[in-house]
């Protein structure tokens, strides 16, 4: 019970989690009660209502500012929605156990990798595409790799010669022992 409410705690607060599947089915019945409730509480309009509901949250979810934005920022966005909350998204097996893991989020929290991107309708659309693009980001990579980006602090200076490099420009095998 104590792993289902930290995990509570942390989708609201984040709005997406990383966990294993098991965990992520258990945790979405959960946090969607919570939410249900913190509808309900909005939704009477009673302050007497709102705080018992506030109660009745704060069983499970410890933080009060976690259950402030619950009731302030999470529970209005699904105020017209029936259920439904959450999202699992199945991302694969770890690596050292090969547990399968799945992401577990908000609905209506999507990832936007590029949220300072200019909106649709500007007058540079092209300019946007092109830095957005796949092709324009991996040409961004290449030139940190390169060193020739201005924007990374100390891009474009030389890296320091390891012993073994050094070593190596002044004709010494790195092996010990006869040629």
């Amino acid at each position: 019970m104590a792993m289902l409410r930290n995990q509570a705690t942390a989708l609201l607060q984040h709005e997406r989690i990383r966990t294993t599947v098991p965990r992520a089915k258990e945790l979405r019945p959960f946090v969607e009660r919570l939410i249900t409730i913190a509808k309900r509480g909005l939704a009477g309009g009673d302050a007497a209502r709102g705080v018992h509901a506030r109660r009745l949250v704060r069983r499970d979810i410890v933080d009060q500012k976690i259950v402030s934005k619950l009731f302030e920022a999470v529970a209005p966005r699904f105020e017209e929605r029936p259920g439904g909350y959450t999202r699992l998204l199945r991302l694969g097996s770890r690596r050292g156990d090969n547990a399968q893991l799945a992401q577990v989020e908000l609905v209506g929290s999507e990832y936007v990798p590029d949220s300072d991107t200019p909106e649709i309708g500007t007058d540079a659309p092209e300019k946007a595409a092109k830095k957005t693009g796949v092709g324009g980001r991996l040409r961004a990579a290449a030139r940190r790799i390169r060193g020739k980006d201005e924007t990374v602090p100390g891009a474009g200076q030389p890296a320091k010669a390891t012993k073994r490099a050094a070593g190596a420009k002044r004709g010494r095998s790195s092996k010990k022992g006869g040629s």
